[in-house]
């Protein structure tokens, strides 16, 4: 289970474009690690654009900025290039990173159960530490949120 304060479990996904990306290629570097239920919602589209507008004031703080969900490369090729999103989206499909990270939980919907990504931020230190967690991310206003914490760490 990823917590605050933990080593951040390392794993290997393919990007959009299909190239293997880790998260120790990251050593170094703060990251944020944001995992979403699907592309092309609009919860998902509204925070990955969010992230998207807000992406020059991570990358003046150099932040590196990822987003994962259990969609296939080319779903998330298709939605970087439709939403012009600057920064890497990895494909999940087996969820075994997001069963790592205990994001994989038990939603409901109209009172019918499901099992599904449950929203959650991870903001990574240089060595691999996890400095916080959201759980259960509220779109609106939430990269703001994340860069108040990044700002103040």
């Amino acid at each position: 289970m990823a917590e605050e304060g933990k080593k951040a479990p390392n794993f290997t996904l393919k990007d959009q474009d299909g190239k293997k990306v880790s998260l120790k290629d990251f050593l170094g570097q703060k990251i944020v690690l944001y995992f979403y239920p699907k592309d092309m919602t609009s919860g998902c589209t509204k925070e990955a654009c969010d992230f998207r507008d807000n992406f020059p004031n991570f990358e003046k703080i150099n932040v590196v900025v990822i987003g994962v969900s259990p969609d296939s490369v080319d779903s998330h090729k298709k939605f970087k290039e439709k939403y012009n999103l600057p920064f890497i989206l990895l494909s999940d499909e087996k969820k075994e990173v997001i069963q790592k990270y205990g994001v994989w939980k038990e939603k409901s919907l109209y009172g019918k159960k499901y099992m599904g990504v449950e929203r959650t931020t991870f903001i990574i230190d240089e060595n691999g530490k996890i400095l916080k967690k959201f759980p259960k991310v509220k779109v609106d206003g939430h990269v703001e949120e994340v860069l108040e914490v990044l700002e103040a760490i």
